[in-house]
């Protein structure tokens, strides 16, 4: 049986379509729904267009009751992964699906993580610290932002004169190249 993505995301998605495009046509894996707290956010249309179901929940529903948890079992979830999704992750949700949460960080954690560090917050924060070279990080959820085990890095090298723009630019190459073959390599050592 194929194993089940599911895609927690809070904005445009481009890393849930770069997954989506990968697992299209996998014998081993699936996306099998697309998760959104928030009722504007493009993915929902990337979703439709792969046409893998998607769900829009309120805090109160990831937060206050179990409805997140059940239909991610219903569904058979084996990972969930969080692709640009801005919430902390509730104990309930980690305890239900242990070591089988993960998220992608937009620099070489653990330096700049926590809360408030995502997109360009992170960017803005490597530029200004005068860093070299910065990266994507690939980490096991737990309860606290950006702390969990890494499971991948990878960096580009900021040459003098790189902007947000090109900085930003460098990452997202990292994360579309290397996201889709992390998931697929943890499903196969799931399955062992």
């Amino acid at each position: 049986m194929k194993k089940r993505i599911a895609i927690f995301a809070s904005g445009s998605g481009s890393n849930a379509q770069k997954i989506m495009e990968h697992f299209k046509r996998n014998a081993e894996a699936e996306v099998v729904l697309i998760l959104t707290n928030n009722p504007q956010a493009y993915v929902l249309q990337r979703a439709d267009n792969f046409e893998v179901p998607s769900h829009v929940f309120t805090r109160t529903e990831f937060y206050d009751t179990d409805e997140v948890i059940a239909l991610l079992k219903n569904l058979q979830v084996d990972l969930i992964v969080l692709a640009g999704f801005l919430w902390l992750v509730p104990k309930n949700l980690l305890a239900a699906f242990p070591n089988k949460i993960i998220n992608l960080h937009p620099a070489l954690l653990p330096k700049f993580g926590g809360k408030g560090m995502y997109g360009d917050n992170v960017h803005k924060a490597v530029l200004a610290a005068g860093e070299e070279e910065s990266g994507i990080t690939i980490h096991f959820v737990n309860a606290e932002f950006d702390e969990g085990e890494p499971i991948h890095q990878s960096k580009f090298k900021i040459e003098p004169g790189d902007t947000l723009e090109v900085i930003k630019f460098k990452g997202q190459q990292l994360e579309h190249l290397h996201f889709p073959k992390v998931i697929e390599n943890l499903l196969k050592k799931m399955r062992s």
